[in-house]
C-alpha cells in the first residue's frame, strides 16, 4: 500500500512542478487584477462542482460498492455495475452543462455576486465560464475511471493525467496572441486538457479490460451506491460551501483580491496534493478490500502507516507556510506583472491557510475510516457542522482582515472537521493508534520545532540575500532557504526516528494479509 501511495505522491509531485511552472506563467501574464480575477472565477466553478459531485461524493460512494462486487462477485459483474454509474454520469452532466450554458450570466452572478457592479469584469467571467464549464462533464468522468482503475490497484494513470491540464494551459498561454486576450486563451487550455484526460485514462482503463461501456441502470444494481451516494454529496458539499463562500465573498474584494486567494492556494493545495490526496486515493481502496477480507488488522495497520508518512512529510511544509510566507511567494510568482504588493498580499493569505495544513492533509486518511466501512453519513454530518463554524467565521471576519480573514475561517473548520472524525472513528474503534503513528507523530513534532527556529532566525538573513542578489535574489534566496531547512528537518527527524528505533524505510512494509505476504505493487 505504501508503495502504491509513494507512486501516486511521485506522479501527483510530477503535476505540482509542472503546475508550478503553470502558475508562474499564469502570473506573470495575467498578473493579479481584472483579468486574473475573471479567470479564476471561471476556473473555479466547474471545479466547485467536480469535486461536489465528482472525487469527493463519487469515489466515497463508488469505490467500496465497486471493490464489493469485484471481491465478491467477480470482475464480469463489477464491469456491469461500473458501466451502469457511467451511462448515469454522462446523462447527468450533459443536462448540467446545458442548462450552464443558456444560463451562464445569471450562474455567474449566483455564485459571484460582487460582479454585479463590475460590467467589464462580468463580461470576461462568463465568456471564459462558457469556455471552461466543458471541463466537468470530462473529469466527471475521468473520476470514475479513476476510481475503477484505483480498485484494480492501477492508479499511474490518473496521477499522472494533472499534468495534461499544466502543459495545455502552458501551449495556450504560450499561443495567446492568437486569442481576443490571454484569460480566454488559459480558459481553452483548461477545456482541452479535460478531453485529453479523460482519453488518456479511457485508454488505460481499455488497456486494463476494465473500460465501462453504456448501460441501462438496473435500481438493484446500482441502489447500494446511490444510498451511498446522497449522504456523500451533501458532506463533499460540505466543504465545497465553504469554498463557493469564499468565492463568493472575495468578489466583492477589490481587482486581486480574489488573485490573491487562488495564488496562496496553489501553494498550500501542493502538500495536500502530493502528500493528501494521495494518501486518501490509495489508502480508501485498500482499507475497503482489506475489510471486505475481513482484515480488520490490516485495514488499521496500513491507515496507520498512512497518516504516520503523511505527517512527516507534510510538517514541513507547515511550518515553512506560517514562518516564511512573503519569501515563498516572492521567490515562487514575483516577476512580470506580478509585483511586490501582490506578493505580500497573498503572503498573508498562505501564512493564514497554512495554519490549517495539517488537518488538511490528514482529514482523506481519517474520513477513510467511515467510507471503507459504507458510512458517508457520518463524514456528511462532520463536514455540515464544521463548514457551518467555517462560513460564520467567514462572514465575521471578511471586513477587518479581508483575504487573510477569509483563509483564518478555513484553518478553524478543517481543524473541526478532523477533531470530530478521530473523535467518533476512535469511540467507534474505526481508528486504533498504534506506537509506529505516534513515534513518526513525536519524531515530526521536535523536527518541526528546529525547523522552525532556522525559519524564523533565516528569514531576514535571506530577505536581505535576495535584495543583494538583483533581478533573480528571491529565487536564490527561497532556494537556499529551502535546502538549508530541509536539511535541519531532515537529519533531526532521522536522529528521531532512531532514538524511537524507527526508521522511515520501515513504513513502507506492507500489512500482512491472511495467508502470506501483503501489499500489492503498484500496477500503474
Amino acid at each position: 500500500m505504501i508503495r502504491d501511495l509513494l507512486s501516486v505522491g511521485g506522479f501527483t509531485l510530477l503535476s505540482r512542478v509542472t503546475g508550478f511552472f503553470r502558475d508562474v506563467m499564469v502570473s506573470a501574464i495575467l498578473g493579479a487584477g481584472l483579468l486574473s480575477d475573471a479567470f479564476f472565477i471561471a476556473f473555479r466553478l466547474p471545479n466547485h462542482f467536480r469535486a461536489i459531485f465528482g472525487e469527493g461524493a463519487f469515489n466515497a460512494a463508488y469505490v467500496p460498492c465497486y471493490s464489493k462486487a469485484l471481491t465478491k462477485e467477480g470482475p464480469r459483474r463489477a464491469l456491469q455495475f461500473s458501466s451502469q454509474v457511467f451511462t448515469l454520469l454522462l446523462i447527468s452532466q450533459i443536462a448540467l452543462l446545458v442548462v450552464v450554458l443558456l444560463f451562464t450570466p445569471q450562474f455567474v452572478m449566483l455564485l459571484a455576486p460582487g460582479l454585479g457592479d463590475r460590467p467589464e469584469k462580468l463580461a470576461f467571467a462568463v465568456t471564459m465560464t462558457r469556455i471552461t464549464f466543458p471541463y466537468l462533464l470530462c473529469m466527471t468522468l475521468v473520476t470514475l475511471h479513476q476510481g475503477t482503475l484505483n480498485a484494480n490497484g492501477r492508479f499511474a494513470a490518473a496521477a499522472f493525467a494533472p499534468n495534461l491540464l499544466n502543459l495545455s494551459v502552458m501551449a495556450a498561454l504560450a499561443l495567446a496572441f492568437l486569442f481576443p486576450d490571454a484569460g480566454v486563451a488559459a480558459s481553452w487550455g483548461v477545456t482541452i486538457s479535460g478531453f485529453l484526460q479523460l482519453a488518456l485514462l479511457m485508454a488505460a482503463s481499455r488497456n486494463a479490460g476494465v473500460l465501462e461501456g453504456v448501460a441501462w441502470p438496473h435500481w438493484a444494481r446500482v441502489r447500494e451506491f446511490f444510498l451511498m451516494l446522497g449522504p456523500a454529496v451533501i458532506g463533499s458539499a460540505g466543504g465545497q460551501i465553504a469554498i463557493f463562500a469564499d468565492t463568493i465573498i472575495a468578489s466583492m474584494l477589490p481587482d486581486g483580491g480574489l488573485s490573491a486567494i487562488s495564488y496562496a492556494d496553489r501553494i498550500y493545495q501542493l502538500p495536500n496534493g502530493v502528500i493528501g490526496l494521495a494518501a486518501g486515493t490509495v489508502l480508501l481502496p485498500e482499507m475497503s478490500r482489506r475489510l471486505a477480507e475481513g482484515d480488520e488488522s490490516g485495514a488499521h495497520d496500513a491507515q496507520n502507516r498512512a497518516m504516520a508518512l503523511t505527517i512527516a512529510l507534510a510538517a514541513p511544509f507547515f511550518v515553512a507556510f506560517v514562518a516564511i510566507p512573503e519569501l515563498i511567494m516572492r521567490g515562487v510568482f514575483m516577476r512580470g506583472k506580478f509585483g511586490p504588493a501582490d506578493a505580500l498580499a497573498s503572503a498573508d493569505v498562505l501564512s493564514a491557510y497554512g495554519g490549517g495544513l495539517l488537518a488538511l492533509v490528514l482529514i482523506a486518511s481519517v474520513r477513510a475510516s467511515f467510507q471503507a466501512r459504507g458510512d458517508t453519513k457520518t463524514p456528511m454530518y462532520i463536514a455540515l457542522a464544521a463548514v457551518a463554524v467555517n462560513v460564520a467565521l467567514k462572514i465575521a471576519l471578511f471586513r477587518p482582515m479581508g483575504a487573510p480573514g477569509l483563509a483564518t475561517a478555513t484553518s478553524v473548520g478543517l481543524w473541526i472537521n478532523l477533531a470530530a472524525l478521530v473523535g467518533l472513528a476512535l469511540h467507534r474503534g474505526a481508528l486504533r493508534f498504534d506506537q509506529t503513528f505516534l513515534r513518526v507523530a513525536a519524531a515530526s513534532g521536535v523536527a518541526s520545532i528546529l525547523l522552525a527556529a532556522v525559519a524564523i532566525f533565516g528569514r531576514a538573513p535571506a530577505l536581505a540575500l535576495a535584495q543583494l542578489l538583483g533581478r533573480h535574489g528571491d529565487v536564490a534566496a527561497l532556494l537556499i532557504a529551502g535546502a538549508a531547512g530541509a536539511l535541519a528537518y531532515g537529519l533531526a527527524l532521522a536522529a528521531g526516528l532512531r532514538i524511537a528505533g524507527l526508521r522511515l524505510s520501515s513504513l513502507r512494509r506492507a500489512s500482512p494479509l491472511p495467508g502470506g505476504e501483503g501489499g500489492r505493487e503498484a500496477a500503474g
